[in-house]
């Protein structure tokens, strides 16, 4: 009985992670991430080799990167892509993306 408990609270503990990584929410960032797919695509797996996986990325990396890229804080060979397409992102946004892809299993 015991057993079956710690399986049950176990369980329901990493539903509520899935749902809700550090203030993002999984569904509303795969909403969002449309745009996103074009490279990277839909599963989080890239296109293109020269554009990154964003599945199973680190949640804290994916807001950095993010925020750093909508701040034209962050410099490199996408950077401008990537500055345009997270100029209008909120940080409610960023953290919505970032909760989706890091939720995803890398292939």
């Amino acid at each position: 009985m015991k057993k079956m408990f710690l399986t049950a609270i176990v369980t329901l503990v990493g539903l509520n992670a899935q749902l809700a990584v550090a203030g993002g929410d999984i569904s509303a960032g795969k909403a969002g991430s449309a745009v996103c797919a074009t490279c990277h695509g839909a599963n989080g797996i890239a296109t293109m080799p020269n554009y990154p996986n964003l599945a199973g990325q680190n949640y804290e990396y994916l807001v950095s990167a993010l925020t750093a890229y909508r701040d034209k804080q962050r410099h490199g060979q996408m950077a401008m892509i990537m500055q345009v397409q997270a100029s209008n992102l909120s940080d409610q946004d960023i953290r919505n993306l970032a909760a989706f892809y890091s939720s995803l299993k890398p292939e």
